[in-house]
């Protein structure tokens, strides 16, 4: 999490566009899960997708999130994923998700990276020419300038990088849920491989609007699946933290 503030970033807006070789990825809806019978019952709530903290409010609360974590080295079997993103809405509400963030994939030759945004559920959209590295640090910030149009950043604070789009959709928000989330995401309608992440820490986390939110404080979820819970999440006053168990 060490950043020099003396760095002088030179900044390339990088043009989004559909990535050909991936062009089915696309996230979902929270989905939930009742109490698994062999986990405690600490407060904490499952999903087969999400693992993070989500914030439930009422209608018009969230207009921006923002946080910023390091780019993982995943583990698992070819083709394994998992992507750390922000975003409003997709709990409660369930009409939209604006959202941007990284997917970390494993091929056969490594680790590919790939930033992307979604107006789901409109398909993902990734950045060009947008690159990174194990432990870069990366800042994803989502806005809402109404309920259906809006935009997002994201930024390679290790290299100067910036990608920005606006967008606009038919699919309205809700502003009733803000999110920092690491998910198994869809790709040609099926779960991916969930890859092991080893630990996302999203920090300098926050989402405004009507008031100014942190992760504390939030329904924090974990990814239950096959009878095990994969992910441990937890919260304190400005961050996140998500670990693959």
């Amino acid at each position: 999490m060490l950043f020099n503030p003396a760095l002088v970033f030179s900044f390339l807006f990088v043009s989004a566009v559909l990535a050909d070789r991936r062009r089915e990825r696309q996230s979902r809806f929270l989905d939930r899960i009742e109490q698994p019978a062999n986990t405690a019952s600490d407060g904490l709530q499952y999903s087969n997708n999400w693992s993070g903290a989500v914030w439930e409010e009422n209608d018009g609360t969230f207009t921006y999130v923002t946080g910023t974590f390091n780019v993982p080295a995943p583990s698992g079997q070819s083709g394994s994923a998992a992507s750390a993103w922000v975003g409003i809405d997709g709990d409660t509400c369930a009409n939209a998700i604006l959202q941007a963030g990284v997917d970390f994939t494993v091929t056969d030759n490594g680790v590919s990276y790939d930033a992307w945004y979604e107006w789901y559920p409109d398909n993902a959209y990734y950045f060009s020419d947008f690159s990174m590295s194990v432990g870069d640090i990366i800042k994803v910030s989502v806005t809402a300038t109404s309920t259906t149009s809006g935009s997002v950043q994201v930024e390679n604070l290790s290299n100067g990088q910036s990608a920005y789009q606006q967008l606009s959709s038919a699919y309205a928000l809700c502003g009733q849920n803000a999110e920092w989330i690491v998910e198994d995401f869809d790709e040609n309608g099926t779960p991916v491989p969930f890859a092991n992440f080893g630990t996302v820490t999203f920090w300098d986390a926050a989402a405004t609007g009507t008031g100014t939110y942190t992760p504390d404080g939030a329904l924090i979820m974990e990814i239950y699946q096959n009878n095990q819970v994969l992910t441990s999440a937890s919260t304190g006053s400005s961050y996140l933290t998500v670990q693959y168990i």
